[in-house]
């Protein structure tokens, strides 16, 4: 099982980016994805969820309205689109397979004037 997240960034508050997560290694369009963060000195948190059809997305409290959670099974990739960021979305953003404990590397996010 391989992820590997991409598109973070420095952007100024307001602005927007996409997250990419390229997966492989088990059937992708069977699997519930997860986007977590991570900030400097707190623990990692959940920050969205889509069920494997995408019938099902779910997102923490303190996104909702911002972020969007999608993906596309014919290319094994789930997004995470970050829009109105603030600087308290600085993290550390990574992609997961719900049911397996794998995980990429992450990718940066930078929200500063």
């Amino acid at each position: 099982v391989h992820l590997v997240e991409s598109g973070g960034g420095l952007v100024q508050p307001g602005e927007s980016l996409r997250l990419s997560c390229a997966a492989s290694g088990f059937t992708f369009e069977n699997a519930d994805m997860n986007w977590y963060r991570q900030a400097p000195g707190k623990e990692r948190e959940l920050v969205a969820s889509i069920s494997p059809d995408d019938s099902r997305r779910q997102y923490a409290d303190f996104v909702k309205g911002r972020f969007a959670i999608s993906r596309d099974n014919a290319k094994y990739t789930v997004y995470l689109h970050l829009n109105s960021l603030k600087s308290e979305d600085t993290a550390v953003y990574y992609c997961k397979v719900r049911d397996l404990n794998v995980w990429g590397q992450g990718t940066q996010v930078t929200v500063s004037s």
